[in-house]
């Protein structure tokens, strides 16, 4: 069966939650997270998913992946971007994106921590910059972190007319 892309559902709560779980333990040993796994069940069950702006990757009823968007105003924000462990470097995350950049309003931002380099390199390949570093301070783990952007592409000007000279 096809990958498709899908608005989450209360039904999709446990599946995210295990990949939310699965990757900070893979993947962010340097960062555990602040809660228990059950405080995170909780909170992905009972704000993040009912928050609405959670799209996921289904594949044969199986979630791969998810990403979360929030919008303040000024930016579109996200929020949660996780991919199954076991399903990276499968194109599920460069789907995910390709799907928030071209149904969101520029500019997106996104927090990640400095010393997450596989998820630094995807954005930076996906046009995202690096606009602040930070010291981890305002985070709940308290680990250096890294504000990127991704704003409008720059708009060109026309060329000016070429001016020839007969000699």
């Amino acid at each position: 069966m096809k990958a498709a892309l899908r608005p989450a559902t209360s039904a999709d709560a446990s599946r995210i939650a295990d990949i939310l779980v699965a990757a900070r333990t893979t993947f962010m040993a340097y960062a555990p997270s602040a809660h228990s796994e059950a405080e995170v069940r909780a909170w992905v069950r009972n704000h993040l998913v009912p928050s609405g702006g959670v799209t996921v990757e289904d594949r044969d009823d199986e979630v791969d992946g998810l990403v979360a968007i929030s919008n303040d105003g000024q930016y579109c924000w996200i929020d949660q971007m996780y991919v199954r462990p076991s399903h990276v470097d499968q194109g599920i995350g460069a789907r995910l994106l390709a799907h928030v950049i071209s149904t969101s309003a520029l500019p997106i931002r996104l927090y990640t921590f400095q010393a997450n380099t596989g998820a630094r390199r995807f954005y930076e390949q996906h046009g995202f910059r690096a606009v602040q570093f930070t010291d981890g301070h305002s985070n709940e783990e308290h680990c250096p972190d890294v504000l990127y952007e991704r704003s409008a592409p720059p708009t060109t000007l026309p060329r000016a007319p070429s001016i020839h000279r007969r000699r």
